[in-house]
């Protein structure tokens, strides 16, 4: 599905990923972990062409380093941002329709399809982004990415600052998509939830992959948590 080879990026003269590697098969959940500030967020950002990358990112087996963001979204890629990057002064339904790659779009997820998982957002279409709480934001930004039927998508820090009963029903939205046949690249903090739900994880640390396996390797392996996670 998603392969990334030898991929670096640079914000100025920082030199910020540093030859990362990482793959992603389908319907798999993978979490990258790693301390703030190591190049998570930018290793997304690269992979949809929000930085400009150097190296190989090929998507279902095509070279798509170095497209624009809307041309990698076109092929299949979706990606929901850190800051949720909601249209506040848009209602929710609005938000939604704004996912949609054509009008009247049908693909593995519909906005009923949302509301029916989700029927809070239902009850609340005619309300203002930026009137709903936070936890609604981020089901909304993960939702409209979805009704844009991408193959993969990726998902940055879903859980941060949320209540424990909305962090159960993020984790519960992304099992759900990995089983619609979407393939998942999580960047998460909460190792509880990643160890959870992830089928393979990556933890790097100063730009660079130092770890991959999966959960039962992470959890043998105590010196990569002692080493990259731990404060």
């Amino acid at each position: 599905m998603l392969e990334v080879r030898d991929l670096n990026a640079y914000y100025g003269r920082s030199h910020i990923l540093q030859g990362v590697h990482l793959r992603v098969d389908r319907g798999e959940i993978v979490s990258l972990l790693g301390r703030n500030g190591v190049g998570r967020s930018t290793t997304c950002k690269a992979i949809m062409g929000m930085v400009s990358p150097r190296g190989s990112v090929r998507f279902q087996e095509k070279e798509i380093a170095g497209l624009k963001p809307h041309a990698i979204a076109r092929r299949g890629v979706g990606y929901v941002p850190e800051d949720r990057a909601i249209f506040p002064r848009l209602t929710v339904l609005q938000n939604l329709e704004l996912g949609l790659k054509k009008k009247g779009q049908k693909g593995r997820w519909t906005i009923e399809d949302v509301f029916q998982l989700f029927p809070r957002l239902g009850e609340r279409t005619h309300v203002l982004g930026g009137f709903i709480s936070g936890g609604e934001q981020q089901m909304l930004t993960m939702c409209r990415t979805l009704v844009g039927d991408p193959d993969f998508i990726m998902i940055d820090e879903p859980t941060e600052g949320l209540a424990p009963k909305m962090v159960e029903q993020v984790s519960m939205l992304i099992q759900e998509i990995a089983r619609s046949g979407i393939s998942v690249l999580l960047v998460e903090q909460k190792l509880t939830i990643a160890l959870r739900i992830s089928h393979r994880l990556y933890v790097m640390g100063r730009g660079e992959i130092v770890f991959e396996g999966t959960r039962d390797e992470f959890e043998a392996d105590t010196s990569v948590r002692r080493e990259w996670l731990e404060v």
